[in-house]
Order: C-alpha cells, then sequence, then structure tokens
C-alpha cells in the first residue's frame, strides 16, 4: 500500500512538473504575439512607411518590401481602411512575414486574419504553415468597410511551426499588395457527436476565433483552397467562401454562432453523414438573416439522398429566423448534405456588401 501510494504521489507530481514546466503547449485561442501590429517599429528602422531590417517589426520576421501603414488617408491619394485598430503591415512585391509558433503535433488549428488588397484587382495572398498552404483570391471584397476576415486551418507536423504570409505578387507599384491585420490562432477541437443527432457540429459553435472588439464575419474557404477545415465537420464546397459569424456582432438563432451563406448558390456548405440504407431520417434545420440590414427575398435550398427542400424567407434587414424539416430515405451508408442559396443579396445601404441567409441547429434523428 505505501509503495502505491509513493508511485501515485510520484505520477501527481511529474504531470505537475510536467505542466509547470511550460512544455505542454497552451490551448490558444487569441491574437499571436503582436498579431494587431500595434508594437511598431523604432523610428530609426522606418523609412517612411517602409521597414527597414529583418527583425525590426516587432514579434515578427520580414522579407522583402513591408511597410507598416496607418488607417485613413495615404500619400499618392490612397485611403486605407484598418477597421481593427490603428495599425497594419502592407506586402510588398514577393514579401513575406513570419513568426513561429509552439504548438501540440498533430492537433488542428485555425487562423483568423484581416485581409484586404489596396491596389491591383489580381492580388493574391498565400498562407502557410506545417506544410500546409493556400493562395486566397483576394479580388472580391465581401465587406466595403476593408473589414474581410478570412479563416484558414493546418494540421500541426511539429512542436513549433512556421506561420507565413506571402504576396506572391508583382506589380508595377512595388509597394502594392495586401493589407495583412489582426491575425489569431485558435486550436480546432475535433467535434462529437451530440446525443439524438447524426450531425457533427450542427450548431456551428466550434469555429475560428471570435474577435471581441470588431467583426465582420469570418470568410470561411472552399475545399479546394483549404484542406483542413477551420469549421470542424463541414466542407466549403463552392467556388465563393461562407461566412462564419458569432452572437455578439451578429443575430444568430442560438447560441455563439451560425453561418451566413453570402455567395448565393456560388456558396455552398455541407456534410457527410453516416446512414443505414432504405432507412428513413428526418432533417430540421433554422435559417434566418443576421439582422445585419441583408434584406429581401431569400431561399435556402436542402439536400440529403434524393430529396431536395426549398425554404423561403423574406428578410426585412432586422433579425428573425424560421425552421424547417426534410424526410428523407437513405440510399447509402453515406449521405451528403448540403446547403446553399439560392440568390444573391447586399445590404439595404451597403450595395458593395455581400450577405444572405443564415443557417443554425443542423440536425438529422433516425425516424423509427
Amino acid at each position: 500500500m505505501a509503495l502505491f501510494l509513493s508511485l501515485c504521489f510520484v505520477l501527481i507530481f511529474s504531470i505537475h512538473s510536467f505542466c509547470v514546466s511550460g512544455t505542454m503547449p497552451p490551448y490558444l485561442d487569441g491574437l499571436l504575439a503582436n498579431g494587431d501590429f500595434e508594437e511598431e517599429p523604432k523610428p530609426t528602422n522606418l523609412k517612411k512607411t517602409v521597414i527597414v531590417g529583418k527583425h525590426s517589426l516587432p514579434k515578427w520576421e520580414i522579407n522583402g518590401l513591408v511597410e507598416y501603414v496607418s488607417g485613413g488617408p495615404q500619400p499618392g491619394g490612397f485611403f486605407l481602411a484598418v477597421p481593427r485598430g490603428a495599425h497594419a503591415v502592407r506586402l510588398g512585391n514577393e514579401a513575406s512575414i513570419s513568426q513561429n509558433l509552439t504548438v501540440s503535433p498533430g492537433a488542428e488549428y485555425s487562423l483568423s486574419f484581416g485581409a484586404t488588397r489596396t491596389c491591383a484587382q489580381d492580388e493574391v495572398l498565400r498562407v502557410s504553415a506545417s506544410g500546409y498552404s493556400a493562395d486566397l483570391p483576394i479580388q472580391t471584397l465581401y465587406s466595403s468597410n476593408g473589414g474581410d476576415t478570412y479563416g484558414w486551418a493546418f494540421k500541426a507536423t511539429s512542436e513549433v511551426v512556421r506561420v507565413t504570409f506571402h504576396n506572391t505578387g508583382v506589380q508595377e507599384d512595388p509597394t502594392c499588395g495586401p493589407l495583412l491585420d489582426a491575425i489569431a490562432i485558435k486550436q480546432v477541437i475535433p467535434p462529437k457527436y451530440t446525443r439524438g443527432n447524426l450531425v457533427k457540429n450542427g450548431d456551428f459553435e466550434t469555429g475560428p476565433h471570435f474577435y471581441k472588439n470588431f467583426s465582420t464575419g469570418v470568410l470561411l474557404l472552399p475545399h479546394k483552397q483549404d484542406l483542413i477545415s477551420p469549421l470542424p465537420g463541414w466542407i466549403i464546397e463552392s467556388l465563393k467562401p461562407v461566412k462564419y459569424i458569432d452572437s455578439k456582432h451578429f443575430l444568430v438563432p442560438s447560441g455563439l454562432a451560425a453561418v451566413e451563406l453570402i455567395g448565393g448558390r456560388e456558396s455552398a456548405i455541407a456534410q457527410i453523414i453516416r446512414t443505414v440504407p432504405n432507412k428513413f431520417y428526418n432533417l430540421t434545420f433554422t435559417i434566418g438573416d443576421a439582422k445585419n440590414a441583408c434584406h429581401g427575398s431569400m431561399t435556402v435550398e436542402a439536400f440529403a439522398a434524393k430529396e431536395t427542400l426549398k425554404v423561403p424567407y423574406a428578410s426585412q434587414g432586422k433579425g428573425g429566423f424560421k425552421s424547417a424539416s426534410l424526410k428523407f430515405q437513405a440510399v447509402s451508408a453515406r449521405t451528403r448534405l448540403t446547403f446553399y442559396s439560392a440568390s444573391y443579396h447586399t445590404k439595404l445601404h451597403d450595395y458593395g456588401q455581400f450577405c444572405g441567409p443564415v443557417l443554425d441547429n443542423v440536425r438529422v434523428v433516425l425516424v423509427s
């Protein structure tokens, strides 16, 4: 008995020491070190707006022409919107910024970051980490105030990963390039099935980092650009992204989060669930508007097995929602659920800002 107690004490002490020592990476959910770029370079390391020196941007390593810019009017008649603070960085021709992060090998992480083109229509931002990379087509501006925020995910293959943002383009003006701000990270916890629901993360509560002070939602990229979904359980299988929205800055039907289908038929979300062939199931979900001045006659189309359902919703842009259900018979051991918006929408007084119906509370139950 004494030996057993001694072994227990040693084990508990070892676990405590391991945790205290800092060798176990913490659960990450927040801005990267100087992820909002409010910690400025020294004045001696700035040539007007250009940062001079590889390590002159605090907490970051830079390569190429990187500008440290403040929001507002710029030389040459430009106006750069920095909605999340006073400062951001702009990546010139072939320029990049990088930072090393301590993570848990095998765990999945999502990065959220503000990215907006500033000059050319064909600007592309490449994001990479842990052997994964994607080129973000940022030609389309989804928020007229420069508040576009993207989400992208990767799987950690080592204890330290290098996160890099790279402007791959070359423009006539070498300072032209994407504006980058508010870079945050969140560890993605794999969702589990909830009792009585065959859909994982059907309430969309597990997703990218929520910004506290400012948010226009997080754009989730199509699957071809994001092999690991920042929205666990779901596939963005379309040409355009969908938007992940939170209850602090938008009206969602329930809980903390939902998905806004902002790209019409080019913006679809899907999940493949396990089913028993020939058995009957009932699919239920909620649609509405986010109380963000998105108006018009909306329609969400749902697909399950061989069944289709069109759900209309007349939005005044002031918030509201309705529920719908679809009974279907499984034809195989896997059934794909798909949702998309049948038409395109913009805000009532801002036709440059895309929006659409909100989707939440997706459930599938076996019909006994």
